[in-house]
């Protein structure tokens, strides 16, 4: 097929992506879910063979994926990850390692050979980090208890992408153990040379260069500059024998660090967004309607597995961390699919042998199906969570401060001690009313009994938590964290407990206050409404300083 030939299919299967992805957003669905069905209804081998240039479109598409992990480094600067913690860290190595061998120990009892079992392993152990945020970003529950246990594993998954893509270019290579130490050992030399070279190029030679050519004052030079950097780090990382992927991802973590970095993540965004959309367009090209339809049950049976399995793995490594079954079931439904990178994954190691087409088939079909659930699967985790708790008849335990006798009981109750709760117990310092602070973290406790306050532990969105906290009778309740859900139940539970009781709740946007007031809150404080008149006063007090205009000179 000549260029024109190949351009308009390109620009067909973009055009399907665009139509069948925005119907997936209509439909609170991931894009990713309409890029996929758009390939398979296209150019898959039941489809309607719109697009026939799959291989070419594919290689185009390649582009996209070493974009991808370039722009992914450029998220993961040294500081950044350093900032990560080591628990963080440890929570999303542990369910990446635990998800990965339970998999493989599945597969192998089905009769695959190691091989294939440790690379479905490693498909199936990643998340969708795409789906699952903009749920909880669209939800406002990305600062939940749940929300931040999510968001620390897809981080921690999001880097585990160039050690797995590593071990897929062993897998393909295969030999005895001897050989694959070698090999490893060979790959983990190279990759030493080849990070350190960046390393001296992009921190000591490139950025002295184009600081002198004062690259950073134009835009075009810091796209060319992300191209050139994230292309050719890819190709030299090939071109020692390497995984792409290690060279991309490296070089934009480099460059993450460097002056340029906020620069080149907004140019980049929107090339990769294109690249990246042709590569699950043709992704979707190799699944087949047909062979979904005749093997339904299979295809049902295995995404349940998934489904059940990695979210009984996560809710069992949050409990070990200590969090309630609640809030770690909650974590586990939304991290329970498979993600995108499953693709990339998928499709290195079809083409390497590792795997068949008809597994190839499965997994791809699979995590369409659960990219599918996700958004319900997300939605609905906070309150699956809290019927799972109440199925257990888990009573969750708290050293309540004022179980001892002599403590009077609590009047008012702040619920939530981050910055909006503290200010609020600054204020009543000294004030003589017997004041209870509740939060889940154990820093809060430290931090109002550091005020004079009292603390206690505890989840208050369980009535039990509350009925053990004697807050029957207090008079004053200030709910002061900032999801909604949670903000709710906890609402729901003091109108039940404390029907007597004054509350007041913030509200993190404007649009949530009626759901307060509907639930019976006498007193809701805006974060946005807030906001704006501290940014109306401050310009009012500016303005008042300024010389007054008079007529003609306001006309002039």
């Amino acid at each position: 097929m000549d260029s024109w030939g190949l351009l308009i299919q390109v620009v067909v299967l973009l055009g399907a992506c665009l139509a069948l992805g925005g119907i997936c957003s209509k439909l609170n669905q991931s894009p990713l879910v309409g890029y996929l069905l758009a390939g398979m209804f296209l150019g898959g081998p039941s489809s309607l063979h719109v697009v026939k240039s799959e291989g070419q479109i594919e290689a185009i598409a390649e582009l996209g994926v070493a974009l991808l992990l370039f722009s992914l480094g450029l998220e993961f600067s040294w500081v950044r990850l350093k900032g990560l913690g080591v628990k963080t860290l440890g929570s999303g190595g542990v369910q990446v390692l635990g998800t990965g061998l339970a998999v493989v120990v599945v597969c192998w009892s089905f009769g695959l050979d190691w091989s294939a079992a440790v690379a479905v392993g490693g498909m199936v152990s990643l998340s969708s980090t795409a789906a699952v945020l903009r749920v909880l970003v669209e939800q406002g529950e990305l600062d939940s208890v749940h929300g931040r246990n999510s968001l620390a594993v897809l981080l921690v998954q999001d880097m585990a992408v160039v050690p797995l893509a590593i071990l897929m270019s062993l897998l393909t290579e295969g030999g005895t153990p001897l050989e694959v130490t070698l090999k490893v050992a060979k790959i983990l030399a190279l990759a030493a040379g080849l990070i350190g070279a960046l390393y001296v190029l992009l921190n000591y030679v490139a950025v002295r260069a184009l600081r002198a050519l004062s690259i950073e004052q134009n835009r075009e030079l810091t796209v060319l500059l992300a191209v050139v950097v994230g292309l050719g780090a890819t190709w030299s990382a090939h071109a020692a024998g390497l995984s792409p992927a290690l060279g991309a991802f490296v070089a934009g973590m480099f460059l993450g660090s460097s002056p340029f970095a906020t620069q080149v993540r907004a140019d980049v965004s929107s090339l990769r967004i294109v690249l990246l959309t042709l590569f699950f367009g043709s992704v979707g090209m190799v699944a087949d309607p047909r062979w979904i339809f005749q093997n339904l049950a299979m295809v049902a049976g295995v995404a349940t597995m998934i489904i059940v399995g990695k979210t009984f793995i996560i809710w069992g490594i949050f409990r070990l961390l200590g969090q309630s079954h609640r809030i770690a079931l909650a974590t586990g439904l939304c991290l329970s699919q498979v993600g995108e990178f499953a693709f990339v994954l998928g499709s290195a190691g079809k083409a390497g042998g590792v795997i068949d087409q008809e597994l190839y088939m499965l997994i791809i079909t699979n995590a369409l199906v659960t990219l599918f659930l996700t958004p319900y699967l997300v939605r609905l985790s906070p309150a699956m969570g809290a019927g799972f708790e109440r199925l257990l008849r888990v009573v969750p335990s708290t050293t309540s401060a004022h179980d001892n006798h002599d403590t009077p009981p609590p009047e008012i109750v702040i619920i939530g001690f981050g910055p909006a709760g503290q200010a609020v117990g600054r204020a009543l310092v000294g004030s003589g009313r017997p004041v209870l602070v509740l939060d889940h973290n154990p820093a809060a406790k430290t931090a109002a009994e550091a005020m004079g306050l009292a603390g206690d532990i505890g989840d208050a969105s369980n009535l039990d938590v509350l009925e053990h906290a004697h807050l029957h009778h207090v008079q004053l309740v200030v709910i002061a964290i900032p999801n909604r859900t949670s903000a709710l139940a906890i609402l729901k539970n003091f109108r039940t407990l404390a029907p007597t009781a004054h509350i007041v709740v913030r509200s993190r946007y404007q649009l949530h206050e009626s759901d307060f007031r509907a639930s019976g809150a006498h007193h809701v404080i805006g974060d946005e409404a807030e906001v704006g008149n501290r940014l109306s006063a401050h310009v009012l007090e500016q303005l008042s300083t300024w010389p007054t205009l008079v007529p003609n000179e306001a006309s002039s």
